[in-house]
């Protein structure tokens, strides 16, 4: 006997927005380890936001996220979605690695390409979904929006505090 269809979408759900809300949940725990001692010797741009401003914004973009793979995947599921949902996970796995080296190795610059990278992969996942969904697609804009502007943040960062 099948389970029926709206089970699976509700585990479905739950699979893509634990995924992402994981991933946000270890690159939160590398950045709090240096935020409240070498983050805050760093000098900042004047349009960067209050340290409290940078946790609501990214769980609502990994939530975003979560929900836009799983439009995909319900769609096309794991076997004809294989192009899209690897993007996505490689996005993930860049977005991961960002915190890594700005706040786990503190490379600011070397963080800023790595960013640059993250925008391009996350665009085309946003490509990719967008054909298979546009819901999904277009759930990933305010995630391109907010790299756009961390990457300004990042440039800003690393200019002001080369030596």
């Amino acid at each position: 006997m099948q389970s029926p269809l709206w089970w699976r979408d509700i585990c479905g759900l739950a699979f893509w927005v634990a995924l992402s809300l994981g991933v946000s949940t270890i690159g939160g725990a590398i950045t709090r380890a240096s935020v409240s001692e070498w983050y805050q010797g760093l000098t900042k741009p004047s349009f960067t936001p209050p340290d409290w401003t940078f946790t609501p914004v990214w769980i609502s973009l990994f939530l975003l996220m979560g929900v836009s793979a799983w439009l995909v995947w319900r769609r096309t599921g794991f076997a004809h979605g294989a192009v899209p949902l690897a993007c996505f996970a490689v996005q993930l796995a860049l977005n991961l690695a960002w915190s890594i080296l700005f706040f786990g190795v503190r490379s600011v610059g070397w963080a800023l390409i790595e960013i640059v990278v993250l925008w391009i992969v996350v665009l085309m996942t946003a490509i990719t979904f967008y054909r298979v969904s546009r819901p999904a697609g277009l759930l990933l804009v305010p995630y391109l929006l907010w790299l756009f502007f961390a990457i300004a943040l990042n440039v800003s960062i690393w200019r002001l505090n080369m030596t």
